[in-house]
């Protein structure tokens, strides 16, 4: 077995946006909303300003910054890598990308079999 695939990445004009906030607001994390408000968006907070509860999966990191989703939503998307791109439009409400002109956006694939059995276990609940 090679090195392990990831299950989140992103893209790099996401890469670009995560250090620009950053930049503005220091260190930052992502979680998937699982829809409601701001649809299935994955928003952006500062590092810390989101409670991870014992029921949020820690998905990986995308460019230096911890990602999460409820356990719930994970269960749907265990077999999807999820590729974090930026496009124009609004971000979420409370994201740090709103206002920005452009938001986040999830694009996802199908991990293959062979993929799907050479992922590292995720952990569930604060780190």
């Amino acid at each position: 077995m090679g090195e392990a695939l990831s299950r989140v990445v992103a893209t790099d004009a996401a890469r670009a946006m995560i250090d620009e906030l950053r930049a503005r607001h220091g260190p930052v994390m992502f979680f998937q909303s699982g829809g409601c408000c701001d649809g299935s968006a994955p928003m952006c907070y500062p590092d810390g300003e989101f409670n991870i509860s014992d029921t949020d999966v820690y998905v990986g990191e995308i460019n230096g910054a911890a990602f999460y989703m409820g356990r719930e939503q994970f269960a749907y998307w265990e077999h999807t890598q999820l590729i974090i791109d930026v496009v124009t439009g609004n971000g979420g409400m409370f994201s740090l990308d709103n206002g920005t002109g452009r938001r986040f956006l999830t694009r996802s694939r199908l991990f293959s079999d062979a993929e799907f059995a050479d992922l590292a276990a995720v952990h569930i609940g604060p780190p």
